[in-house]
C-alpha cells in the first residue's frame, strides 16, 4: 500500500507553494486550469487525502478517540474496551469503535476512513490477517501524518509506537510452575490461533518452566492448532495414548473445550487431572468446575492504554516518547487445580 502524500510533498514535487496547491486542490478560480489540471492529477495518482479536521478546524480537536477491536466475540476485548471507555469518558473524550473480524482488508479501510479527520488519535488491536501478512503501511502512514497510536495486546515491534502488552512468556512459565508445585508431572499443553506471536510466546513460557525443573517436553501430549476445529477429537486422541495429570490451555476456548472432554471421560478435575487457563473470562468462570486461569487484567489495559494515548494527546507526553507498558498477571485458583498456598 503506498503511503498517502500530504500538500506539502506536492508542492516541492510540482515546484509550487503549499497555498498553490490547496487552492488547486479546491478548485480555486485563482489557479489556472492547467496548474489545477496538473496539480490534481498529480494529488489522484498519489492517493492524495485531505485531512478534513485540518482544513475546517485548524488545530482544533475532535475530542474523539478511534478503538479498533479484532472481534468482539472474545471476553478479553470486551473487556479492554471497557477500561478504554472508562477512561475517555473521564477525560472529556468520545470513542468511535471498529471492528476488524481479524480481516487486513477490513482493519486497512477502517482506519483510512477514520485517520481522514474524524478522530485525534488510535487505540488497536492488530488482526490476525495483518500479522500474517506482516505488511503495516496503513500504520506507518498514520504515524508519518502525526497522528498517535497505542497498540494493546496483538503488537509489531517494526510499528514505532506506544504499546500495552501482557508478560505472556513470564505468566505462562508461572502457571506452569505452578501446576507442577500441585504435584502435576505429566503437564499437557493445548493452543489454538497457533500462528499468533502472543500464541508462541505462551508456548515459549510453558516450555522454559517444564525445563527449568527438569522435565523434558513431551511433544505427544502438546496440541497445537490454528483454530479450535477437530480440538475435541485431538484431545481425546492425546488422552487415549498418553498419560496426563495437568493440562494449560493456551487460550480460553481450549480450556473449556479440555473440561468438557474429561467430564465426558468421567475422569475428575484436580484428583486426576488439574486444568490451568490462560484468559480469565466468562468461560473459565462458569465451566464446571470454574477453572484456574491467569487474569491479564483487561479493563487496566484498557485503562492504561487510553491515559497513555490522551496524555499524548493533551500533549502531556511528546509524540516521539514512545514507551511499552507491560500489564502484570495474577493466578485466579478455582476449583480446577489441587489447593496450593504458592504465590503466583
Amino acid at each position: 500500500m503506498n503511503k498517502r502524500i500530504t500538500i506539502k510533498q506536492i508542492a516541492k514535487a510540482l515546484s509550487v507553494s503549499i497555498s498553490t496547491v490547496s487552492k488547486a486542490l479546491n478548485d480555486s478560480y485563482e489557479i489556472s486550469d492547467e496548474t489545477k489540471k496538473k496539480i490534481q492529477e498529480y494529488a489522484k495518482l498519489h492517493k492524495y487525502k485531505p485531512n478534513t479536521l485540518a482544513l475546517s478546524l485548524q488545530n482544533k480537536k475532535t475530542k474523539t478517540i478511534g478503538i479498533i477491536i479484532p472481534n468482539i466475540l472474545t471476553y478479553y476485548f470486551a473487556r479492554v474496551l471497557r477500561g478504554i471507555e472508562k477512561v475517555a469518558t473521564e477525560r472529556g473524550y468520545n470513542i468511535i469503535t471498529c471492528i476488524t473480524n481479524e480481516s487486513y482488508k477490513k482493519e486497512v479501510d477502517t482506519m483510512e476512513m477514520l485517520s481522514n479527520g474524524t478522530i485525534d488519535g488510535f487505540i488497536a488491536c492488530l488482526s490476525i490477517e495483518t500479522l500474517k501478512k506482516k505488511n503495516f503501511d496503513h500504520f506507518y502512514s498514520i504515524l508519518e501524518e502525526g497522528t498517535p497510536i497505542v497498540l494493546y495486546d496483538r503488537v509489531h515491534k517494526n510499528i514505532n509506537c506506544d504499546k500495552v502488552v501482557t508478560d505472556n512468556i513470564k505468566s505462562a512459565y508461572k502457571a506452569t510452575r505452578f501446576l507442577m508445585r500441585s504435584e502435576c508431572k505429566n503437564i499437557a499443553l493445548i493452543t489454538t490461533s497457533e500462528g499468533l506471536k502472543i500464541n508462541k510466546f505462551r508456548v515459549k513460557g510453558y516450555l522454559k518452566a517444564l525445563t527449568k525443573y527438569g522435565i523434558t517436553p513431551n511433544e505427544s501430549i502438546i496440541i497445537r492448532q490454528e483454530n479450535e476445529v477437530g480440538l475435541t477429537e485431538r484431545i481425546h486422541e492425546m488422552l487415549d495414548n498418553n498419560i496426563v495429570d495437568g493440562i494449560f490451555t493456551i487460550d480460553e476456548v481450549s480450556g473449556a473445550l479440555a473440561t468438557q472432554v474429561l467430564n465426558k471421560r468421567n475422569i475428575k478435575i484436580p484428583e486426576v487431572i488439574s486444568i490451568v487457563g490462560f484468559t480469565n473470562g466468562i468461560l473459565s468462570r462458569y465451566s464446571s468446575p470454574p477453572l484456574t486461569s491467569v487474569n491479564r487484567f483487561a479493563h487496566t489495559t484498557g485503562e492504561v492504554a487510553a491515559k497513555r494515548l490522551i496524555d499524548k494527546l493533551e500533549e502531556k507526553i511528546d509524540f516521539d516518547d514512545i514507551k511499552t507498558e507491560i500489564i502484570r498477571t495474577e493466578l485466579v485458583e478455582r476449583d480446577s487445580t489441587k489447593k496450593m498456598f504458592v504465590k503466583f
